[in-house]
Order: C-alpha cells, then sequence, then structure tokens
C-alpha cells in the first residue's frame, strides 16, 4: 500500500480537523442525549460517553497515521518533550487543536438550531473536580504512553476510547482530561459544557496530570 506523506500541512489538517470532530461528538451527543433523555442524567451521561468513545476510535484510527492523532494539548506536551515533535511544530499543533475543539462545539450548536456560540454557565468549579482532572489526564497519558511503549500502536484507538468511556464514570469531573476539549465546551451551555471561570482550574489540573504519567511512564515505561 502507498505510504502517506507527513507533511506539516497534512499533520495541522488532521489536528484540526479530528479536535473539531471529538468536540462535534462530546457536544452534539451531550445535545442529543439531553433531549432523548430529560429525565435521567444516568442515561444522558451512559449515551454521552458510547457516542464519544466510538467517534474517537474512529477519529485516532483515521488520523493516527498522519498526525499522530493527538488531539489534545496534554498528549503533545508528551510528544515535545519526548523529542517526537520541536517546539514550532508542537506550537502549531496546539493552537490548530484548540481552534478545531471551538469550532467543533459551534457545529454542534447549530445543527441542534442553538446559537453558534452560546456560553456555558455550568459551574464545575470544586477541590474534588480538581483532583478529579488531574486524576483522569494522569491516566489517560499515561494509557497512551504504556500502550506505544509497548509495542502496541495499533490498539491506542481502542485503549484511548475504552479509557475516555469508563473515566466518563470513575471521575467526579467526567473526565475532560483535555486542555483543547475544556476550552471549546465553554463554547455550549448545554450537558457537556464548562463556564469559563471552572476552565481555568480544569486545564492547570490537566497538564499536572500530564506531567506526572510523563515522570512515572519515565520510571514504568522507559524510552528504547
Amino acid at each position: 500500500m502507498p505510504q502517506l506523506r507527513e507533511t506539516t500541512a497534512s499533520r495541522l489538517t488532521s489536528e484540526l480537523v479530528g479536535t473539531g470532530f471529538l468536540l462535534l461528538s462530546v457536544v452534539g451527543s451531550g445535545i442529543m442525549a439531553e433531549r432523548l433523555s430529560p429525565n435521567d442524567v444516568g442515561l444522558q451521561l451512559l449515551e454521552n460517553s458510547i457516542a464519544t468513545a466510538g467517534a474517537l476510535t474512529c477519529l485516532i484510527l483515521l488520523f493516527g497515521s498522519t498526525s499522530g492523532a493527538h488531539f489534545n494539548p496534554a498528549v503533545t506536551l508528551w510528544a515535545r518533550l519526548a523529542g517526537d515533535l520541536d517546539n514550532r511544530m508542537a506550537g502549531l499543533y496546539v493552537v490548530v487543536q484548540v481552534a478545531g475543539g471551538i469550532l467543533g462545539v459551534m457545529a454542534a450548536n447549530v445543527i441542534f438550531e442553538l446559537d453558534a456560540v452560546f456560553w456555558s454557565t455550568k459551574d464545575r468549579i470544586s477541590g474534588a473536580a480538581f483532583l478529579s482532572e488531574i486524576i483522569a489526564t494522569f491516566g489517560l497519558v499515561i494509557v497512551i504512553i504504556g500502550v506505544v511503549r509497548s509495542g502496541k500502536t495499533q490498539f491506542v484507538a481502542f485503549a484511548v476510547a475504552a479509557y475516555i468511556g469508563g473515566a466518563y464514570f470513575f471521575t467526579s469531573s467526567t473526565s475532560f482530561a483535555n486542555p483543547a476539549v475544556t476550552v471549546g465546551r465553554m463554547f455550549s451551555d448545554t450537558f457537556a459544557g464548562i463556564a469559563p471561570a471552572s476552565a481555568p482550574l480544569f486545564i492547570v489540573a490537566q497538564f499536572i496530570g500530564a506531567l506526572g504519567a510523563i515522570g512515572v511512564a519515565r520510571v514504568t515505561h522507559p524510552s528504547r
């Protein structure tokens, strides 16, 4: 089969489109869940998690060969520290991830007949949520590192999707675990939204969790 050329344009486009569709799946399925199951929050969360995990599997399989399918500045941080990206490319990855996430949320709002920018009022500030995001992001990043360094790259999509699907339920924050996702979710006052005032706390926690995972992985899964 022909080899894909990993040009700068292909990598950045992959990150933009992939993160956009990830946020479209998160927010869009949240809106649909609220409408289908208006009186059952547990069922709403289940519907949201299944849709997100399914879309995430497809997106990683689709873009893993072009950009690495990060869709997450916390994952890009690991790639930069591991030497897989230089500062310029890592910075560009983060820019397009955030932009793609915002566009994905705006698209979700519009296709469900809401205002494109629909600022969230959902307050998520708490000590428990802060700790939850540290743990959620730690788990996500160390799963990725562990699977990749174990030589099982072909299973990354399934491992990440399974982890995120489970973490929706075993973390009190419902496992955002992604700064780009956090920024994007500010733009929709729906099931998956987060108030802008709550976002900085989540983002700090996510980078703490990512750095913790990178440090632990140096002991458990050292690079060859």
